[in-house]
Formats: structure tokens, C-alpha cells, sequence
């Protein structure tokens, strides 16, 4: 096996094959490390304290190798070669070495460590050489169950902690955080010495330190972890917790074994009665037919472990892609992930669906397969078994909605963006244009030269300029509101735009501060001039705010919008029909003003007034009234036309949607009563299986059949979101809940098909008949209230005492029932399925092969002798399976053996689950 730090070991005998991989990044995290420094010091130094010493600094004080060498002595109670004690680099290379040779000797081979590295201070390979120590002398020795050590070690605080509340040890960093796990430990063996029923699980610290003391103090355990450390780390270090919970293993179990020392006698082997015809061919074709099962059972578990493993790894690249939030602010690009959205659903996750239904189907197969050979049940490596794969795919799905749910929330803010910057651009020109040569006429000193009635022109020019200049008020402060949405919907371009509007609203306080100067200038020449030019200052007066009118009119009439549903066309539309009631008013209002210029006109002629054509309030002329009122009318037909088109569209969208409902109001129900009737036919009482299995499987090709509608309403669905449809309230069916429930439909199908087909695997093999499977089926379901396809420990209890089983209500009983659920429920889940009491009804009533049988068998082939030799093996069996026993026969260790014998014995048992070969 390969350590964190580079470190290689090779364990001989597979002493604790189990062990995983250091992880490189725990070695380089900081806080591990220091967690594993600590702890490894502390466990070094209460077995060197036995020889009066200790160390200080890890990856210094071993350098020598003399301390070393010394803990290895103390720890195994055996005697090392002499050390040198010279103070040359050779010489303490050579001592290293000779602890390193030391460690290899007892079954560890360390392959890619070199002494010098130890030498050097190296604190990585120091760290793993120390937790090689530790595998070896302080876990190596932990049995419990004939599990492996990590787990039985698990397993013995699981058992200890049960009956502790807040108290769940599910591994060796998290949950020993709070400390409540270590003061369950000492509670539970020496209850005097914690006040367990004080504890609180808001008070970590406090926990911690309880147990360490008391460790320290009673139990003759040192402190190897910083509470601090393991409050602060988000996962602390799995290798120091493990070294500091064996210290209390070994305690306990130490004080037990001298406190009461119990004698267990050795079970008497059972030997099956063979006839005298039973001969060598018969006997080795038992085997062989045994070993057929074993391999093919392997090759199942190697190929779900691949499935799983490629499902997982898919699902972990995938998931940091849904979870991303990035996007460059535009419409482009969202649109482009929606469309890459769209297209991962179409052709990247059905083959993964389909890869998961395989999954599940394989590892029902197996498992049924190992129960029916007496196999104990298949427990996939960790983070892979079904539920794992559930609650990743869930994860997928959940975070697939999210992801689809951000982007069209997306898409409809960076919709609004655009409008908005684009009305933002349209009113800052209008604005740009109307103040463009003011200041200049502001700051103008034309007054000074003008006569009385010239000057009274320019006042009056002025009092207009003041009007048109309050009229575009309103103009600024709509164009700094929309420059503050933007900014407050976080637009791409804010930079560029807060920069018009500063530059806007600077020159109007410009505009503003030259204006009051002017008109104290005119005031001030008040005084001297004061005639009156009233036709003009009176088209001065109607002119401007009619001009103002036409400006915002044209600008309404040319105004882009974005609407989602008729009432909001409709709203539009009758906005517009009440804009164009008022025309008749406006244009009365244009025949006033024109009317006045006439009359100016007509003054001038008949008066022969030079320059009186010339109006000195306004620079707005009968030209421009008439110019601008000939564009409004214009502009109002065509925005009929832009309305009506919007209707249209608006009304297409409509149909998409009922088109949408008509379809999905037809699928959803399909499929629910689809889903009704498997789940009718999983129950197991319409017909025989055959029946039950044929009717699957016409379901399921109804189901296929049916995929043509689903595909119809993906392309309605595809319309309805290019259409930018967001709701619809014609169906309560969605696209996301007819898919879910599509893919439900044909797992629960596939689901029932493999179910059926292990039932007819089963019965077959078992030799049970219809009648017999009826009436096994019968009793579960009666017992099953719920429907849920398993039953309690209480309802099995019940259904066995129904079908004649009888079960006592003493101990003896309550044992006797205890062992047959763990049979059918071996994995501890708290329930019995339907399969599991299959098995056990048939095993009660049908005869299987045994270890016992296999033994027997290869005794004949070793002609009565307690060991094989391979060439036995090899005259007896085919050649594949002469080999495959070969490979994974122990040496006989037992009297009498010779070179090369093999233990048939622990071979066959093995085979059956009863030890940990």
C-alpha cells in the first residue's frame, strides 16, 4: 500500500490489506500534520518513558536511530541487534537500517523508505515510518468479529457508545469531535470515574479535556490530542484518533481479560456421512461446481465495482458545472449555457440513467446469488454502495433544478438589463441634443447692444428658456433613475453609463447657475427697456411646452417594451387607445400656436416692422410645431402595427401553452397509473411469476412504446422555452415532473422485473413449489400494512409464528429469533425484505452445500489426509480451477505437512464466509 508521504508498505500474511491510501493532501495540510506530530510523540514517549527516557522533537531525536531502535525493544519485548554508537552519518544509517530490517521482519516491508531520509529529519517519512510502529504493534492485534483491525476497532467503539446519547461513531475524525465518544468509552468501563449524565454536547471543550484527564490520571493513558486542534480542525486527523482510541482499547480490554478470564471451548466439527460410491470424480465435481459459483460471483462484484465507480466519477465532475454561478453579466451568454443545459439533458444523462438502472439491477443479482449459495452477502467498498449511489444521484438531480431554475432567472434579469439600457441611451441622447449650444447662449453678452424692444425680446427669450428649462426637469431625474436601476441590477457597462449621467447632470447644474446669472443681467437692464412684444412671448409660451409634449410624445410612441402575457399586451394596447383620444385636444392646441405666428405675420406685413418676423423669446419656429405634429401622427399608426404584431405574438404564446397542457394533462396521468399498476404487480398475488414476469414485461414494452408522446411534449416543451414562456396555468404538470416520473416508471419496472426473475431463481434452484412461493407471498403481504415490500423485526416475527414457525417467549427464544434475523438481515438495516424471506422459507425446507460437504470432498481427493498438494489439485480439477484453488490456498501450518501442502480446510470454510480468508 502507498502512505500519504510517499511512504510504501507491503504487509505479509494480509496483515490489514484494509488500510487505505494516506491521503497526500491530509499529510500537506498543515493541521494534520501538526495533529499527527503531537499524537505519534505522545504514544512514542509512553512506551520509551518504560526505559526511563522520551523525546521531544519527532523528527530530530530519531535521527540516530538509537531511540528508535530502543522504542521497538520496549514495544516488542524482544532484544535488537547491538546500535552504534559512533556519532558519523554511516553510523546512523546503520542503526535506522537496522530498525527498518527489524519492522520488515514481522510482516511489514517498507519499499520506497530509505534510512537516509530518517537521518535527514525527514518529517513526512518519520511520520509514516511511526504509523507503520503503531499499524503493526498497537492495532494490528485488535479482533473483534473476525473483522479487520480499522473496523473492528470501529466496530468495538460502535458496541461500547450504543447505549450513550449524542453519541454516534460512524469514523475516526468527526465523530469524536464533541468528546462525548471518549467519556462514553471510560463511562461505560469505569462508570466512578465520569459523571456521564452532566455532559452536554454544546460544551466540546469541556468534554475533551474531562476524558483526557481522567485518561491521564486513572487510566494510564497520556494526552496525545489538543482539544483545541480537534475543535478548530474541520476534520481532524483519522491516524491520531485511531492511535489514541486503541490506547483506550487495550486498556479496557487488557483490565477485562485479567478481571475475568473465561474459557471457551472449541466448537466440535460436524463431518457429513459420505456412501462408499462417493468417489474422487464425484467429489471433484462438487468442487468444481462451487468454485464455478465463487468466480462468477467475484467477477459480478468487480463489474458493479467498476459501474460504480465510473457512475460516481461522472457525477463528481458534473456536479461542479451544475453548482457554477459564473457568467459574463450578458444575455449571449446565458443563452449559451441554457442551450448547453438543454443539450446535457438530451444526450449526456440518459446513458447514465440507464447506466444506474444496471447498477441496481447487477447488484440484486449478485446478491440474490450469493444467498442462494450460501454466500455471505456483498457489502461493496466504501462510499459505493447503493445508497451512496442514491444519494449522489439525488444530489445531481437536485442541483440540476437549481442550475436550471438560475438560468432562466438570468435570462429574464439580463432581459430587463438591455431594455433598460437601451431606454437609458435613447433618453440621453433626446437630452444631449436639447441642451447642446445653451451655455454657450446663456453666457452670450448680446443684450448689451440690443434697443428697448431687442432687449425686451431677450428677457422674454429668457422667461421661455426658463419654462422649457423646468419642462426638462423631469427628463434629467428619469435619465439619473434608470442610471441607478442599472447600477443596482449590477449591469455589465455601469462604468460608461454612471459616466453620461454625471456628465448630464454636471452641465444641468451648469445650465441652472448660468440661467439665474442671466436673468440678474436682464433685471438689471430692466430698468431702461421695457416694451413688450406680447404675440411672441405668447407662442414663446404655448410653443414650449407643446414642443416638450411632441418630444415625449414621439419618444412614447417609438418606446421599446418586453411583455410575457396577453393582460400585459392588452394593457399596453388600451394605454395607446386612451393616448390617442387626447390627439383631438393637441391638435387644437397646434392650430392655436400656428395661428399665432399667422397673426404675427399678418401685423409684420401689414405694418412693415423690420425684423418683427424675428421672435426673440423662442428659437422654436411654426416650422418646427409642424414638422414635429406631422412625425407624431405618423409614429401613431405604426405603433398600432407594432402593437397588433405584439398581440400576435402574445396570442401564439397562449396557444404553446394549452398545446403544452393538452399534452402533459394526457402524460401525467399515464404515467401515474402506469406507476399504480407495477406497484399492483409487485405485490406478488396476481398469478404465478411467470405470469407476474410476463406481464412486466409487456408493461415495460407499453412503457417504450409510449416514449414517442414523451419526445412530442420535449418538442412542445423546447417551442414553449425558445418562446420564453415562464409559466402556465392550464396544467399543474411541468417538464421537470413528467421527466422524474418517466424515469420512476422504468426503474420501478426494471425494478420488479429483476425481483420477479430472482423469485423464479429461487424457486427453481430450491425445488419450492407454486403453491408453497403463494403461500410465502401471502403471509408477507398480510403482515406488510404498509405496502412498503418489507417488514419489521416484529411483523417477521409474526409472519413466521403464521406460517407454523415456532419461537419461544423466553431468552431462549428471543436468541434464537435474533439469529435468524441476522441471517435476513445481515447487513443490520432493521428491516426483512421479501427476497431475504424467501431465501430463509426455502433454506428451512431444501437442502444446500455446506462447508462441511466441500470439506469432505476435498478430503477424498487428499486421500484422507488434513492437507492437498497442488499436483492433486492439478490431476483432479479442470485447469482454470485447479490454478484459482492454488492461488488462494493457505499453507498447511498443521503436524505431519510436507513442502508445498495446502490447507483444504480454511480453504472451504472461507468460501462460506466463516473466516476472515
Amino acid at each position: 500500500m502507498m502512505m500519504e508521504n510517499g511512504l510504501s508498505m507491503e504487509y505479509g500474511d494480509g496483515y490489514m490489506e484494509q488500510e487505505e491510501e494516506w491521503e497526500r493532501e491530509g499529510l500537506l495540510d498543515p493541521a494534520w500534520e501538526k495533529q499527527q506530530k503531537k499524537t505519534f510523540t505522545a504514544w512514542c514517549n509512553s512506551h520509551l518513558r518504560k526505559a526511563g527516557t522520551g523525546i521531544d522533537n519527532i523528527e530530530e531525536d530519531f535521527r540516530n536511530g538509537l531511540k528508535l531502535m530502543l522504542l521497538l525493544e520496549v514495544i516488542s519485548g524482544e532484544t535488537l541487534p547491538k546500535p552504534d554508537r559512533g556519532k558519523m552519518r554511516f553510523h546512523k544509517i546503520a542503526n535506522v537500517n537496522k530498525a527498518l530490517d527489524f519492522i520488515a521482519s514481522k510482516g511489514v516491508h517498507l519499499v520506497s523508505i530509505g534510512a537516509e531520509e530518517i537521518v535527514d529529519g525527514n518529517l513526512k517519512m518519520t511520520l509514516g515510518m511511526i504509523w507503520t510502529i503503531i499499524l503493526r504493534f498497537a492495532i494490528q492485534d485488535i479482533s473483534v468479529e473476525e473483522m479487520t483491525a480499522k473496523e473492528g476497532l470501529l466496530l468495538w467503539c460502535q458496541r461500547k457508545t450504543a447505549p450513550y446519547k449524542n453519541v454516534n461513531v460512524q469514523n475516526f475524525h468527526l465523530s469524536f469531535k464533541d468528546g462525548l465518544a471518549f467519556c462514553a468509552l471510560i463511562h461505560r468501563h469505569r462508570p466512578d470515574l465520569i459523571d456521564y449524565a452532566k455532559l452536554s454536547k454544546d460544551n466540546p471543550l469541556e468534554n475533551l479535556n474531562t476524558a483526557f484527564d481522567v485518561a491521564e490520571k486513572y487510566l494510564d493513558i497520556p494526552r496525545m490530542l489538543d482539544p483545541d486542534d480537534l475543535i478548530n480542525t474541520p476534520k481532524p486527523d483519522e491516524r491520531a484518533i485511531m492511535t489514541y482510541v486503541s490506547c483506550y482499547y487495550h486498556a479496557f480490554q487488557g483490565a477485562q481479560q485479567v478481571g475475568n478470564v473465561t474459557h471457551v471451548p472449541e466448537p466440535t466439527r460436524q463431518y457429513t456421512y459420505v456412501p462408499n460410491n462417493y468417489n474422487a470424480e464425484t467429489a471433484a465435481n462438487r468442487i468444481c461446481k462451487v468454485l464455478k459459483v465463487n468466480q462468477e460471483n467475484e467477477r459480478l462484484m468487480e463489474e458493479y465495482e467498476r459501474l460504480a465507480s465510473d457512475l460516481l466519477e461522472w457525477i463528481r465532475r458534473t456536479m461542479p458545472w451544475l453548482n457554477s454561478r459564473q457568467a459574463d453579466n450578458s444575455l449571449a451568454g446565458v443563452q449559451k449555457k441554457l442551450e448547453e443545459y438543454r443539450t446535457y439533458r438530451r444526450k449526456h444523462k440518459p446513458p447514465r440513467v440507464e447506466q444506474k438502472a444496471k447498477l441496481e439491477t447487477n447488484f440484486n443479482t449478485l446478491q440474490t446469488k450469493l444467498r442462494l449459495s450460501n454466500r455471505p452477502a456483498y457489502l461493496p467498498t466504501e462510499g459505493k454502495t447503493v445508497s451512496d449511489i442514491s444519494n449522489s444521484w439525488k444530489g445531481l438531480e437536485l442541483a440540476e433544478k437549481a442550475f436550471e431554475e438560475w438560468l432562466l432567472a438570468e435570462t429574464m434579469r439580463l432581459e430587463r438589463l438591455e431594455h433598460l439600457a437601451q431606454k437609458f441611451k435613447h433618453k440621453a441622447d433626446a437630452h444631449e441634443d436639447w441642451t447642446r449650444g445653451k451655455e454657450e447662449m446663456l453666457q452670450s453678452q448680446d443684450f448689451r447692444q440690443c434697443k428697448l424692444n431687442e432687449l425686451k425680446a431677450l428677457k422674454k427669450k429668457h422667461e421661455a428658456f426658463e419654462s422649457d428649462l423646468a419642462a426638462h426637469q423631469d427628463r434629467v431625474e428619469q435619465i439619473a433613475a434608470i442610471a441607478q436601476e442599472l447600477n443596482t441590477l449590477e449591469y455589465h457597462d455601469c462604468v460608461s453609463v454612471n459616466a453620461r449621467c454625471q456628465r448630464i447632470c454636471d452641465q444641468w447644474d451648469r445650465l441652472g447657475a448660468l440661467t439665474q446669472r442671466r436673468r440678474t443681467a436682464l433685471d438689471e437692464a430692466e430698468r431702461i427697456l421695457e416694451k413688450i412684444d406680447i404675440l411672441h412671448l405668447e407662442f414663446a409660451k404655448r410653443a414650449a411646452p407643446f414642443n416638450n409634449w411632441l418630444d415625449g410624445t414621439r419618444e412614447d410612441l417609438v418606446d421599446m417594451f418586453i411583455v410575457h402575457t396577453m393582460e400585459e399586451i392588452q394593457g399596453l394596447i388600451q394605454a395607446h387607445d386612451q393616448f390617442k383620444a387626447t390627439l383631438g385636444e393637441a391638435d387644437k392646441e397646434f392650430n392655436l400656436i400656428v395661428n399665432l405666428v399667422r397673426e404675427v405675420e399678418s401685423i409684420v406685413k401689414q405694418h412693415q416692422i423690420p425684423g418683427g418676423l424675428e421672435n426673440p423669446y423662442t428659437m422654436l419656429t411654426a416650422h418646427d410645431m409642424t414638422r414635429k405634429w406631422t412625425d407624431v401622427r405618423q409614429l401613431v399608426p405604426q405603433r398600432d402595427q407594432t402593437l397588433a404584431n405584439e398581440l400576435r405574438k402574445q396570442q401564439n404564446n397562449e396557444m404553446l401553452r394549452r398545446q403544452f397542457a393538452e399534452k402533459a394533462n394526457i402524460v401525467g396521468p399515464w404515467i401515474e397509473r402506469q406507476m399504480d399498476a407495477v406497484t399492483a404487480i409487485g405485490m406478488g398475488m396476481q398469478g404465478s411469476l411467470e405470469d407476474q414476469l410476463h406481464r412486466l414485461k409487456e408493461y415495460e414494452q407499453a412503457v417504450y412504446a409510449y416514449k414517442p408522446n414523451i419526445e412530442e411534449l420535449e418538442k412542445i416543451h423546447q417551442a414553449v422555452q425558445e418562446s420564453m414562456i415562464f409559466e402556465n396555468r392550464y396544467t399543474n404538470y411541468t417538464m421537470e415532473t413528467l421527466r422524474v416520473g418517466w424515469e420512476q416508471l422504468l426503474t420501478s419496472i426494471n425494478r420488479n422485473i429483476n425481483e420477479v426473475e430472482n423469485q423464479i431463481l429461487t424457486r427453481d434452484s430450491k425445488g419450492i413449489s407454486q403453491e408453497q412461493l403463494n403461500e410465502f407471498r401471502s403471509s408477507f403481504n398480510h403482515f406488510d400494512k404498509n405496502r412498503t415490500g418489507r417488514l419489521s423485526p416484529e411483523e417477521f416475527k409474526s409472519c413466521l409464528v403464521s406460517l407454523g414457525y415456532s419461537i419461544g417467549k423466553d431468552r431462549q427464544g428471543d436468541m434464537d429469533f435474533q439469529r435468524i434475523l441476522a441471517v435476513v438481515d445481515p447487513n443490520n438495516t432493521g428491516y426483512v425484505h421479501f427476497d431475504a424471506f424467501l431465501d430463509f422459507m426455502t433454506r428451512e425446507s431444501t437442502d444446500t452445500d455446506t462447508a462441511e460437504q466441500v470439506i469432505d470432498s476435498f478430503r477424498i481427493l487428499a486421500a484422507d489426509k488434513p492437507y492437498i498438494l497442488p499436483d492433486e489439485l492439478r490431476r483432479e480439477l479442470p485447469p482454470d480451477q485447479a490454478e484459482y484453488c492454488i492461488q488462494r490456498m493457505p499453507p498447511y501450518k498443521g503436524p505431519n505437512g510436507v513442502p508445498g501442502a495446502l490447507d483444504y480446510m480454511s480453504f472451504s470454510t472461507a468460501l462460506y464466509g466463516e473466516t476472515d480468508l
